[in-house]
């Protein structure tokens, strides 16, 4: 099991880690017609079909910069100058900072990141195993425990704290992630009201309004589009503030293949790309350059029910040719994997995060949330699957790392030395005491911390208990033991006595749990 960081430490790397930002790239489903064809197709729908814009600010920005209006349909047609344009002056080299620089994201290339998400309303009770709805304690619970697993690399808020007024929940949800991890944190916004409260709270971190405009602690993943081809007024505002704010936005486009876009895989892609190229047009006539995510993130409809699936390689797929049309742009992706429509963390959850994470990992996206956490098609998180699925992103990274051939890699002497032996000592026929062998025990591989790779003997002797199990003691170890300062005592007063912050600071300090 990965080591406990206790209370205020954090402890080097463990061997279950490798770095975040490994570089992808080596699966691609789509070949180069094929996305200049499905680019091409995207800017067609905006001239040609259009989308849907009620009277507001938003769509008079657009029309102003020479989008055509048709008024009686509400409909606003982008000319692919206008795309065109827009794509000249995005940000390619966006940055998503974290707290003290540690774990900040650099989300250039096809370097790859693997975090959370999500917005659950059901948890698993770590206790009971029974699921039970999301609380505020949650936010901030996961978080600690996210703070400790090395393979998860960022925190997107993953659940919905229902148990607070939704008047109180932006700047709650935010606190509660941010007192608990160093990572990055992104988040929903419910009301574009609340976009000033937010703004502030980061700057009382980050220690000034310069501080937070140079490192912006946190960024904003909105569902602006409602597909198909509808920009939702309330978020669109919200985007807009955002925006305006400084703050970095992931611009989230989410259609279900089959339901709301096309049951064709590719025309999917064509309706996503269409969204995400006409907020991108959007976002930059605001302001040039703003940090923004390519947010193409299409999902699968099981065409015999209507529901949406979580686990099957179209997904994987379809995620996988998002982050290659993202790259076409030059700009990070916000993509998806790990979703699983299982309501255990069991073997159909091991398979379908398994499968749909390396792929999407080795497409190279940058930006990979659900990437732990997650069952139930997005509707349940559980604290154990956490700990399996960093188990999970730490395999998936050893595939990014790759094979390095070098003089040294192909052990030419090593072989002979074996099979010969040597002036020293005698052939020996095998390499477990060789010194190449214990040099590279760390180095090469990777060593889980929750699967097990025992002897059914030594498995039976420690209790005979499974992954999920294994990784259920784990969780109740962290939230029993570590306990992060990352807010200052002084600091969290004054941020209470300008916010109405409902999470106790009793349960913040060591037997809160």
């Amino acid at each position: 099991m990965p080591p406990v960081r206790r209370h205020r430490e954090r402890s080097r790397a463990p061997s279950s880690a490798l770095p975040p930002g490994l570089e992808g790239g080596q699966y691609k489903p789509l070949d180069d017609a094929a996305i200049q064809r499905i680019h091409e197709a995207a800017l067609t729908v905006l001239e040609r079909t259009g989308v849907h814009i009620v009277e507001s600010e938003c769509r008079a920005i657009l029309v102003e910069a020479g989008a055509r209006l048709d008024p009686a349909r509400d409909r606003v047609f982008i000319p692919r100058g206008m795309v065109e344009a827009a794509l000249k002056q995005v940000n390619r080299q966006v940055v998503l900072y974290s707290r003290d620089g540690r774990f900040d994201l650099h989300l250039h290339g096809r370097r790859v990141h693997l975090g959370t998400g999500g917005a659950a309303i059901t948890i698993l009770d770590l206790e009971t195993g029974h699921p039970r709805p999301t609380r505020l304690r949650d936010l901030y619970d996961i978080g600690r425990l996210v703070e400790t697993l090395d393979n998860i690399h960022f925190y997107l808020r993953p659940v919905v704290a229902r148990d607070i007024p939704i008047e109180d929940l932006d700047i709650n949800t935010f606190y509660a992630c941010l007192a608990a991890t160093h990572k990055h944190v992104m988040g929903g916004c419910y009301f574009a009201r609340k976009v000033p409260e937010i703004q502030r709270l980061v700057t009382l971190l980050a220690g000034s309004e310069e501080a937070y405009r140079q490192r912006p602690l946190l960024s904003l993943n909105l569902g602006w589009m409602v597909s198909p081809l509808r920009f939702a007024p309330e978020t669109t505002e919200t985007l807009t503030a955002a925006v305006r704010a400084g703050i970095p936005v992931a611009l989230v486009s989410a259609p279900q293949a089959g339901a709301t876009s096309p049951a064709s895989l590719v025309g999917t892609l064509v309706q996503v790309v269409a969204e995400e190229l006409a907020g991108i047009t959007y976002v930059m006539l605001l302001r040039p350059g703003h940090p923004l995510l390519f947010g193409g993130m299409p999902l699968v409809s099981d065409l015999r029910t209507g529901n949406m699936t979580g686990g099957g390689a179209e997904l994987a797929l379809m995620n996988a040719a998002s982050a290659q049309m993202a790259q076409f742009y030059g700009l990070p992706v916000y993509t998806s994997s790990a979703l699983t429509d299982s309501k255990l963390p069991d073997i159909q959850a091991g398979y379908e995060k398994g499968l749909t994470t390396a792929v999407v990992a080795l497409a190279g996206a940058q930006y990979n949330h659900h990437s732990a956490g997650m069952l139930e098609s997005m509707l349940t998180v559980a604290y154990e699957q956490y700990v399996i699925d960093d188990d999970i992103n730490g395999q998936v990274m050893r595939l990014l790392k790759g094979l390095e051939v070098t003089d040294e890699a192909l052990s030419l002497d090593v072989i002979h030395e074996v099979c010969y032996g040597s002036e020293e000592s005698p052939a020996v026929g095998h390499y477990l005491g060789h010194p190449q062998t214990l040099s590279l025990m760390e180095r090469e591989y990777l060593y889980p911390h929750t699967a097990d790779r025992a002897t059914r003997r030594d498995w039976e002797a420690a209790g005979g208990l499974d992954m999920r199990e294994r990784a259920r003691r784990h969780a109740r170890q962290v939230l029993s033991a570590f306990y992060p300062t990352i807010i200052p005592d002084e600091l969290d007063r004054r941020i209470r006595s300008e916010f109405n912050i409902l999470l106790p600071r009793e349960v913040m300090q060591p037997g809160g749990f």
